[in-house]
């Protein structure tokens, strides 16, 4: 695996809330990803596309979960899965596992916790798997790795749903998100949250990032849309 290149995830969910969810948080880590909302599909790109895992619903249309990982393994795949169920008897476990499955999650699921199982089962295939790189702007630089941000070389504090939210833009200069976009980017797809919650978070990061923050030349408003990062 180049570490220039990131790792791409096929997610397999037919429940389209949390396709989209989990999907924008496993792009934001820095992963592609890939998408299929039945048991079909998923055995197709998980075939044709070598993705290097795949999180897999069982409970799906066309082909249920414990049919696409029983032919992937009988094709002598062994590109690792983690299984998404809302069936957590421990027979249940127990055959996904047998059948090859990598990991185990129970619905509903607390999305760390399931970013954090992903990157154990991807780290124990890719052990030399690069870091993400350093993002940065004017004279601010995110390390993405070390969890910090630097401002002009000095420690800047920011809480850990500003600095979600500025990786977030860091990551996708020039491009608009709505509200919405950025609450599932900072607190996970299953957040409550309102529009008034994102506009106090932009507030601070102008207020600790921009020279000017009552003229902001990074942290863009787009009346009726939301919020856009320029470099």
């Amino acid at each position: 695996m180049s570490d220039d290149k990131p790792l791409r995830i096929l997610v397999v969910e037919d429940d389209l809330a949390i396709l989209t969810g989990l999907s924008m948080n496993l792009r934001f880590e820095g992963y592609e990803i890939l998408q299929a909302q039945d048991g079909r599909q998923g055995l197709a790109r998980a075939l044709d596309e070598a993705p290097d895992l795949v999180v897999l619903d069982l409970m799906l249309p066309e082909l249920n979960g414990y049919e696409v990982l029983k032919e992937l393994r009988q094709r002598g795949r062994d590109t690792p899965v983690v299984v998404l169920s809302a069936k957590g008897a421990e027979p249940d476990k127990i055959l996904g596992l047998n059948l090859g499955a990598d990991d185990y999650v129970v619905k509903p699921f607390g999305l760390q916790e399931l970013l954090a199982r992903i990157k154990a089962v991807l780290r124990r295939r890719f052990p030399t798997a690069g870091q993400p790189a350093p993002l940065s702007f004017a004279d601010v630089l995110l390390d993405p790795a070390a969890k910090t941000v630097t401002r002009a070389g000095q420690p800047v504090e920011l809480t850990a749903q500003e600095f979600k939210l500025l990786a977030h833009f860091l990551a996708h200069p020039g491009r608009t998100f709505s509200r919405e976009e950025l609450l599932s980017a900072a607190w996970g797809y299953d957040y409550v949250g309102s529009a008034r919650t994102v506009d106090n978070f932009m507030r601070q990061l102008r207020l600790k990032l921009e020279v000017d923050p009552e003229q902001p030349r990074h942290f863009i408003t787009v009346r009726g849309l939301g919020y856009r990062f320029d470099r």
